[in-house]
């Protein structure tokens, strides 16, 4: 299986929007505030997914492409743009090889979304070719040391070790490595951290269920271990520890759950 289609089928199973709509509800919001998104822009949303940033930017003005690698999550974008009242532009692209053309867009947004295809380099040139000389290049990317790098890391200990020369998609959220990798194409580049509440659960162990039924890494984590049971009860027992220790809730709030998901906002200005 190619990196592509094993993108595809994590990102395809489970139920990723519903993940969106419950976890990250404020980030797309946020990160077309921090782009300044003008009516008449021409804005590209790279792993767009369904639309939890490209929605948002029409909606403040922007036309709008939303680009990603998974067909079934640009469904739904599409079913929720127009349950939203507004008309994007819906393609299906690796973020490594963006199928537009040099310049053409005034706003480059990503949000959790380009950090995950494995090339960084190629990732970050693809960003910066798409977008005209002053044009905004505009990310959300989760932190390293954050909530989601370690529940990242919790499951990716039960699994094979990466390939030689693999590159974390939480490097996205260390400031050294963005800069490195854009050099001096893109200027004013400004990091503003930033966090997402989460507190939708009755508890660490209706968060860990959640995850188990619909976000696509932890689904795939289980599947890796379908045929071996005690390392796949090993596993929930990590995600629900990890649940319970990072659980944020005010001593008290019997069987509530509140979580601090990090993440930076980063913006430069094409060169």
């Amino acid at each position: 299986m190619s990196d592509q289609e094993r993108a595809r089928a994590t990102w395809a199973a489970g139920d990723f929007p519903e993940v969106a709509r419950t976890t990250i509800p404020s980030v797309g919001p946020a990160l077309v505030a921090a782009a300044g998104i003008r009516t008449g822009d021409r804005v590209l949303d790279v792993g767009a997914g369904s639309g939890a940033t490209s929605i948002p930017a029409a909606l403040a003005g922007g036309d709008v492409v939303a680009s990603d690698l998974t067909p079934e999550l640009l469904a739904a974008g599409r079913s929720a743009a127009v349950a939203a009242g507004v008309a994007l532009e819906w393609v299906e692209a690796d973020a490594q090889a963006l199928p537009f053309d040099d310049g053409a867009f005034d706003v480059v947004l990503s949000s959790f979304g380009a950090m995950f295809a494995p090339d960084h380099a190629r990732v970050a040139s693809e960003l910066v070719r798409v977008a005209r000389p002053g044009a905004t290049i505009a990310m959300a990317n989760w932190r390293p040391g954050g909530w989601v790098a370690e529940m990242f890391g919790t499951q990716a200990s039960f699994l094979p070790a990466p390939p030689a020369g693999f590159q974390p998609p939480i490097l996205w959220g260390d400031e050294a490595h963005v800069r490195e990798l854009f050099g001096d194409r893109v200027a004013s580049l400004s990091f503003t951290p930033a966090v997402q509440v989460l507190d939708a659960f009755a508890g660490p162990r209706e968060l860990v269920e959640f995850y188990k039924l619909n976000f696509g890494p932890t689904i795939m984590a289980f599947r890796a271990l379908a045929g071996e049971p005690e390392r796949a009860a090993e596993l929930d027992a990590a995600l629900l520890a990890f649940a319970e220790r990072t659980n944020r809730a005010a001593p008290g709030d019997a069987g509530g759950a509140r979580y601090e998901l990090e993440y930076v906002l980063v913006v430069g200005t094409r060169s």
